[in-house]
């Protein structure tokens, strides 16, 4: 029998996008630690991505860094084009950029809602026509971010939430198109995850709270053999609240819908 896959990167090359800090930054460790040869990283923070970038060193993984907001396009192209040239095929593509703000849809300006959109999906699209033709021929994983927010409703929060089901339902779409290249695609929607962004804000779901590393778990699976055989697929990595659905434990004991009294 042939020998099971591992929970490894061993020889791969891997680029993860909003490397600087939080879930990005717990991805980009956790993949130098598996074995990666090497990692491309990007973010707009200059200073934390300078500081990713010799921790995963530190790790024994090959590092090629560049700070830009992934949202430009053809800056986005020419990062990917010379990472490859650096650090040869990219294996793993993980889109792990993006954000938002609070606004209610009709207080939202168009340019707010552009950068909503161009943050949080077209930068994505952008990233996958990049890496795609360079994932070598035995095939590569691409692992999009996206959140419990697209599968529910989001007052003050329409379009984010809008872009984030449109990246799963791009997730199943494009799982289908590259399997012909063996390029599995799948996502991970986190929520309840101790991020900076969050500021210590992060909503308790029935295993509590969770963090990036638990979410960097998932990714590392996602990336490896070990789900070469899973494409299309959404991992939720958000203690049971999806689950959930609104049910909160009751301070007396049991569960009561919507907060506890």
């Amino acid at each position: 029998m042939p020998a099971a896959p591992g929970l490894t990167l061993e020889g791969r090359v891997a680029l993860v996008t909003g490397a600087a800090a939080g879930i990005g930054r717990a991805i980009a460790l956790a993949f130098a630690r598996a074995g990666a040869a090497g990692l491309a990283l990007c973010d707009r923070d200059a200073q934390g991505l300078d500081a990713v970038a010799r921790e995963v060193a530190a790790a024994g993984a090959r590092v090629s860094a560049e700070a830009f907001d992934a949202r430009a396009g053809e800056t986005a192209h020419r990062f990917v084009a010379r990472a490859a040239a650096q650090l040869g095929p990219l294996d793993v593509l993980v889109n792990n950029a993006g954000g938002t703000f609070a606004a209610p849809f009709l207080e939202l300006s168009e340019k707010g809602e552009r950068a909503l959109v161009d943050e949080n999906f077209s930068q994505v699209t952008g990233f996958v026509r990049a890496v795609a033709p360079r994932m070598p021929e035995r095939g590569g994983s691409i692992v999009n971010l996206t959140s419990i927010e697209a599968s529910r409703a989001a007052p003050g929060y329409a379009v984010y939430a809008a872009m984030k089901a449109a990246l799963e339902s791009l997730t199943r779409s494009l799982a289908l198109e590259l399997a012909e290249r063996r390029i599995r695609v799948n996502a991970i929607a986190p929520d309840a995850i101790e991020t900076p962004g969050l500021g210590g804000s992060a909503p308790p779901t029935p295993l509590g709270v969770g963090r990036p590393e638990d979410v960097a778990a998932g990714a590392l699976y996602l990336a490896s053999d070990l789900s070469r055989f899973v494409t299309g697929s959404i991992l939720r990595v958000d203690g049971g609240e999806h689950a959930a659905g609104g049910w909160r434990r009751a301070p007396g004991g049991g569960w009561t819908l919507g907060e506890p009294p």
